[in-house]
């Protein structure tokens, strides 16, 4: 028995060549949306050698600035995945923002409270990089690992099975290409990294509860321009008009491109309806400019890519509909205050992906993809509320400056599932008071850096030892029993990697003390992302939960 799902029926314009009409083919996993979420899951995904296609609608390159910030917690990712590096490149750090008043410069302050470089941390401030840039770079990465986007591709409709049938359990769906032919895809799973307005969340019928952040209508909007020095504007700060007549408006000039500026407005009249080919188009800029600035010189030359929108916030009722996944935007919108739509997004894919591979490649029961509802919903809404209050304080304590100052929760490093379904605390002889303290470690919480060396004395952190797609475990105990009885429960289990921390023959030595510093003494087994999954003082419960998580052994019922 299976359902029936529509989908979209619009028609892409871009030219591409499809296959042959009613072709069918088979993957495991089929992604629809190639935004940062979609391929921070693929990449995920090709790594676990688990067959998917990734689908857009659209052509390649995204063009626009829109996400530009990546978080400490989001860079960590990007480093497991490989991408560090060429975002690291292609970014910068947050500019100071420049606070005007016409053409009299006032206040020079810091947006963003800036981090505590530490051992544990390795990327501690925010980095500015326009989203097109961030999606090449994945894109990249992706055709590295001989990954491939399917572009100019829809899902136009799709069927899932009932979930009860686990030897034919899953989804079809009808792909079409730009010439019309129509593709058949049968997949076990189905992800929807399709955006705000998803269409596959609409098919599903999921409630999605939109709340109005703000009723001024802003506009967006990347643009070529020249004049800066003879408007007095220079490149190393971010400019806000805060009072500016008929709304606030700032200028950023961008990072990865010379001569483009991020312009963003508001308009005070909340009746007004900015339309991105009417108000963004050069001579309109050029005009708004002069009228809330009352600088002369700036003239744009071309506007690159423009969106119009009111701030909103949104979040799924669910984020699991049998086989069928909501990420990203798909399952939460929020205002962009504070930066965390995209960071909550790729964070989505990243939790997803391991335990797609878990089912798909290690023989765990079907019941751990619940446990992706139950995190991510419960980060999402802690999520949403912060962006939803920052973007409050914008326009309470921020109307001097335009923007409120951000802290460090901002940068998604305390985000954790201490609470949700696969944390288990177990060891003993914590201090009192450790299960609400940010400052003792629990099974739940992101697993620190930590500098050390390899037995051969070369440079090695915990995070060298964590990427890829595998579980680390730490051992901490110092024990100098023969036999390593923390290795000997995992030796037979080829998705775990073992680190022996202190003690006889280490694999690792933490000269420093910053492993011990930051862990304490007991088992750590680290998840695929990057998150402890069961601290322990006793080796039998790491095989307990690897029994549990990943299927080598009786699995008992992981409840969210």
């Amino acid at each position: 028995m299976a359902t029936t799902t529509p989908a979209s029926t619009d028609t892409s314009t871009d030219a591409s060549t499809g296959p042959s009409a009613d072709v069918s083919a088979e993957t495991e996993v089929l992604i629809a949306g190639a935004g940062p979420t979609g391929l921070v899951l693929a990449i995920d995904l090709t790594r676990r050698g688990i067959r998917h296609r990734l689908v857009e609608r659209d052509g390649r390159g995204f063009p626009g600035s829109r996400g530009t910030g990546i978080q400490p917690r989001s860079l960590e990712v990007m480093d497991d995945l490989g991408t560090v590096a060429a975002l690291l490149a292609s970014g910068g750090p947050v500019p100071p923002m420049q606070t005007w008043e016409g053409t009299e410069r006032m206040r020079e302050w810091e947006l963003v409270e800036p981090g505590d470089p530490s051992p544990g941390v390795p990327y501690p401030h925010v980095l500015m990089c326009p989203q097109w840039r961030t999606v090449e770079v994945l894109y990249a990465r992706l055709e590295e690992l001989g990954g491939r986007v399917d572009f100019n591709t829809e899902l136009v409709g799709f069927t899932q099975d009932e979930d009860g049938d686990e030897d034919g359990a899953g989804v079809t769906a009808e792909l079409r290409h730009a010439d019309g032919t129509v593709e058949t895809v049968r997949a076990a799973y189905l992800v929807a990294a399709d955006g705000g307005r998803s269409t596959v969340r609409k098919a599903l019928g999921v409630p999605f509860e939109v709340e109005a952040v703000d009723a001024r209508p802003a506009l967006i909007a990347d643009v070529r321009m020249t004049g800066f020095e003879q408007a007095g504007i220079d490149r190393d700060h971010w400019h806000m008009w805060p009072t500016a007549p008929g709304g606030l408006i700032g200028l950023r000039p961008l990072e990865a491109s010379a001569d483009t500026v991020q312009i963003m407005a508001f308009w005070s009249d909340t009746a007004y309806e900015p339309q991105p080919e009417r108000d963004a188009a050069p001579e309109a800029l050029a005009r708004l400019i002069a009228e809330r600035t009352g600088l002369t010189g700036l003239v744009p030359e071309e506007t690159v890519w423009a969106s119009s929108f009111r701030p909103k916030a949104g979040m799924a009722e669910r984020f699991r509909t049998g086989r069928v996944f909501l990420a990203g935007d798909a399952a939460h919108i929020h205002s962009p205050a504070g930066g965390q739509g995209l960071n909550t997004s790729v964070q989505d894919a990243y939790n997803l992906g391991w335990k797609l591979g878990a089912v798909l490649r290690h023989g765990a029961p079907d019941a751990l993809l619940d446990t992706y509802d139950a995190e991510r919903m419960r980060v999402a809404a802690d999520v949403l509320a912060l962006s939803t209050r920052m973007h409050t304080q914008d326009r309470t304590l921020g109307v001097e400056r335009g923007l409120s100052r951000r802290g460090k929760e901002t940068h998604q490093l305390t985000l954790g599932y201490r609470t949700g379904p696969l944390a288990r605390e177990l060891r003993r002889g914590l201090p009192e008071g450790a299960d609400s303290s940010e400052d003792v470690l629990r099974a739940g919480d992101r697993a620190p850096d930590a500098p050390c060396t390899d037995a051969s004395g070369a440079p090695f952190s915990l995070f060298d030892a964590f990427r890829g797609p595998h579980f680390t475990l730490l051992d901490l105990t110092g024990s100098d029993a023969e036999g390593e009885p923390a290795a000997a429960a995992v030796a037979d289990v080829e998705w775990v990697r073992t680190y022996r921390i202190g003690g006889a023959a280490p694999d690792l030595i933490d000269a420093g003390g910053h492993a011990k510093a930051a862990y304490g003494t007991g088992l750590f087994l680290v998840r695929p992302d990057g998150y402890v999954g069961l601290a322990t003082d006793d080796a039998a419960d790491v095989r307990a939960y690897l029994a549990e998580v990943s299927g080598t052994g009786a699995v008992p019922e992981i409840r969210p």
